[in-house]
């Protein structure tokens, strides 16, 4: 029975993306790269309308090195999982529920690959055996073919009795990612090294990362030379949640947080996933926002249809070109120095 409700609720999103597929079902509207849109400027615009984003809630997104594979997270009702998209030789194939994501018991999200793109990270609360669904923990697959071995628990340093999520990694492997304290709802961002192919234990990181009063789902640069965090609680804040970036030199010191802005940041709290290109062109990030309707007169069919379309209440993933970076980090302050 769950496995019926969750096809019903799978359809959904399927049903939204009909017309951006051609009617052989292989291919979404061209084979250029991130899905034949459009590229955008300096300004926010939903990614993949009708494709990626729709009328249910999308967030977390990770692209393979070669571009080829785009994975991102959905949630609808209680169901949390990761969707795939792949480019062919047809071109880009209809999103689907990715390898190892398809059971609707246990909470999958936060897709994050590697940077030789043959391991993929996520969190997730499956069991480490039996059914009984576990904490949350960060899981970890090695490339296989086309597709992913089975999902392994990362284990000790990094995992632990208490909640780890948003796994981040930089070019040598090593992990940023989100641990809740004990006891606490107050969250911190931590760095596990790799070295000699080991992770190392966690430190958590200084108070200009872990600022303000709340702070989660940290993206970190591949060279490691700035994070992106989303913090609650500072008095530069729009409201709710905010993305702020984080400087870091070669001696790793780190630099004094900056809000990203109100192109990227709004009023609204859900605003919490982050992610930027291998080739640093294009942020992407989750937000809410909401359309504006002018004077139309509302009717049941144009809320009916309003449900199905993106900023009709749900959070949706957005991009915009990433030179903000560069001009605030033109702006960094490095008061530990």
């Amino acid at each position: 029975m769950k496995m019926i409700l969750f096809s019903a609720y799978l359809s959904f999103i399927i049903y939204s993306l009909q017309s951006c597929i051609n009617q052989d079902g292989t291919t979404v509207i061209s084979d250029g790269p991130f899905l034949g849109c459009k590229l955008p400027g300096n300004e926010p615009e939903l990614f993949a309308p009708g494709i990626v984003t729709g009328g249910y809630m999308t967030r977390d997104i990770a692209i393979s090195p070669d571009g080829n594979e785009i994975y991102f997270g959905t949630r609808i009702s209680k169901y949390y999982t990761i969707l795939v998209t792949r480019r062919g030789e047809r071109g880009w194939s209809r999103p689907e529920v990715m390898q190892h994501m398809e059971d609707p018991e246990y909470m999958n999200i936060e897709p994050a690959l590697s940077y030789d793109g043959d391991k993929f990270y996520f969190l997730s609360n499956r069991p480490m055996s039996g059914n009984e669904p576990g904490g949350q923990d960060i899981w970890v697959m090695d490339r296989l073919g086309d597709g992913w071995g089975e999902p392994c628990n990362l284990g000790l340093p990094v995992n632990t009795d208490l909640p780890e999520f948003y796994p981040s990694l930089t070019m040598d492997g090593t992990i940023y990612f989100t641990r809740n304290e004990t006891g606490s709802q107050t969250s911190y961002i931590y760095r596990s090294r790799m070295v000699d192919g080991l992770l190392q234990e966690p430190e958590r990181l200084p108070e200009q990362v872990n600022c303000g009063q709340n702070h989660y789902n940290a993206f970190v640069a591949h060279d490691e030379s700035y994070i992106i965090v989303p913090v609650v609680g500072r008095d530069d804040s729009f409201g709710g949640t905010d993305y702020y970036i984080v400087f870091r030199d070669q001696d790793d010191n780190w630099s004094e947080p900056q809000n990203m802005g109100n192109k990227i940041n709004t009023e609204d709290g859900l605003e919490y996933s982050a992610y930027v290109t291998r080739d640093s062109r294009y942020i992407f990030f989750m937000s809410r926002r909401f359309m504006d309707l002018g004077s139309e007169n509302l009717t049941f069919n144009l809320l009916q249809g309003l449900y199905n379309q993106p900023e009709s209440g749900n959070p949706s993933i957005y991009w915009m070109e990433a030179s903000i970076i560069d001009s605030l980090r033109g702006k960094a302050v490095f008061n530990d120095r």
